[in-house]
């Protein structure tokens, strides 16, 4: 049963909604370059303090569900049903957070990130450790070692099939083709990956000679 946040922690949540909110208007008014930390403090009735303490920087500002989007896509995979296969629990979520960022009100953020360097920059960080943090999760879900090569490069895929739906004519198509592909990869990754990661070194360097490979 989930316990609901005390009052404390609801304070904290809208005082941290309202920082977010007021930077990202002042940066839709005034343009991201021209807001500095101060303004957006005074915007938001805060002390700048106050602010880094929900923020650690001005980029964070704009990416203010960072964390609970990393969250989903973990849970995407630990949360799903018992026998729900692994990709479509992914696709399905995917979907959603695309169908999120592409909404009526999200072209003019994503339109002032793509015009600023910092922003650009910080989001590719973002999408790489949520891509770690996804590839973590999927190799705990499927008993693989944590540097699974197969697990990082599924949750790479997945990472770039949001990014690249977000930015095409039909998002939600170009999500069930970019998964077409994450699906046939992983077929054919998993049993080969396992295999690879359980027989000792020596005994696959046996078998490979047997072969002649």
């Amino acid at each position: 049963m989930t316990v609901p946040p005390g009052r404390r922690e609801r304070k904290k949540a809208a005082t941290r909604q309202k920082i977010a909110d007021s930077a990202l208007r002042l940066f839709l008014e005034r343009g991201y370059d021209a807001v500095g930390i101060r303004d957006v403090a005074a915007e938001a009735d805060v002390a700048v303090t106050t602010l880094f303490s929900h923020f650690a920087s001005k980029e964070a500002l704009v990416f203010e569900q960072d964390e609970d989007f990393e969250q989903r896509l973990t849970q995407a995979v630990t949360d799903r049903a018992p026998h729900e296969p692994l990709i479509p629990a992914l696709r399905r979520e995917i979907h959603a957070l695309v169908r999120h960022c592409t909404g009526d009100d999200a072209g003019p953020i994503w339109r002032m990130i793509v015009e600023s360097a910092a922003l650009r920059e910080y989001e590719e960080s973002m999408r790489l450790r949520h891509a770690e943090s996804l590839a973590t999760a999927i190799a705990a879900d499927l008993d693989l070692p944590p540097t699974s090569t197969a697990s990082r490069t599924i949750a790479r895929f997945a990472i770039d099939a949001y990014s690249l739906a977000r930015e095409a004519d039909d998002p939600e198509a170009a999500v069930d083709e970019i998964f077409q592909m994450i699906e046939a990869a992983w077929e054919v990754a998993v049993p080969s990956q396992r295999a690879r990661e359980t027989v000792p070194p020596d005994k696959t360097a046996a078998a490979q000679t047997a072969t002649g490979h």
